[in-house]
């Protein structure tokens, strides 16, 4: 029998960026990684890359940071997949991005499909299952985020649970076990990733169990 696989797609929150020091919170702390843990006899790989959009290029970075572009590749090569975790759309806030939740909404739409059409050919497989999980809102931090700004973090899962009834997909609200750090006003603390983690781990259960 073939182990279930998920693929947790991401970007910093995924790749595990610690607010305090700027460094990476301990795998083991990471939310895949916990997801892993309770979910026991599942695989969970993780794909996180900071800075990464749902589909605008940053020509700064030191990657491919647009997902639309990536997320074919990483589609292939973990195939076969069960279940497809997508947790993006802080990065598309930015000025030189999208901007507006808007512009999230509607990459995330992109990035929906691209995995519910992706041909799968090998090995040919069944279409994985797809869960959309909104980010948790940015929060004031100095002069780092500017209210509008903030204000249109606030919309996204509103948003994206409307875009996964549009599409057959699920949805889980980050925001509803984690909040963004106040050090930085964007990614998560460790107990924050770890109880994304933990909180994900039912989820995916009844995902996989249908």
């Amino acid at each position: 029998m073939t182990t279930p696989t998920v693929l947790a797609y991401g970007d910093s929150l995924t790749w595990g960026h610690d607010p305090a020091d700027g460094g990476r919170h301990p795998k083991s702390s990471l939310w895949p990684t916990v997801l892993q843990a309770g979910l026991g006899d599942v695989e969970v790989v993780q794909d996180g890359l900071c800075g990464r959009s749902t589909c605008f290029d940053d020509h700064a970075g030191n990657a491919c940071r647009n997902a639309v572009k990536t997320l074919p590749v990483a589609l292939a090569s973990q195939a076969p997949l069960d279940l497809v975790i997508l947790m993006l759309g802080t990065n598309d806030l930015k000025a030189a991005n999208a901007g507006s939740a808007d512009g999230a909404e509607k990459g995330m739409q992109r990035l929906v499909r691209i995995v519910q059409t992706f041909a799968f050919d090998k090995p040919r497989c069944e279409t994985p299952a797809v869960l959309v999980v909104a980010p948790p809102p940015q929060v004031p931090c100095g002069d780092r985020h500017t209210p509008g700004r903030i204000a249109e973090s606030q919309r996204i899962a509103g948003k994206y649970k409307a875009l996964a009834a549009r599409f057959g997909a699920d949805f889980f609200d980050a925001a509803t076990v984690c909040a963004a750090s106040p050090v930085d006003g964007t990614h998560l603390d460790l107990p924050a990733t770890e109880a994304l983690g933990r909180a994900l781990v039912p989820v995916c259960r009844a995902i996989l169990d249908r």
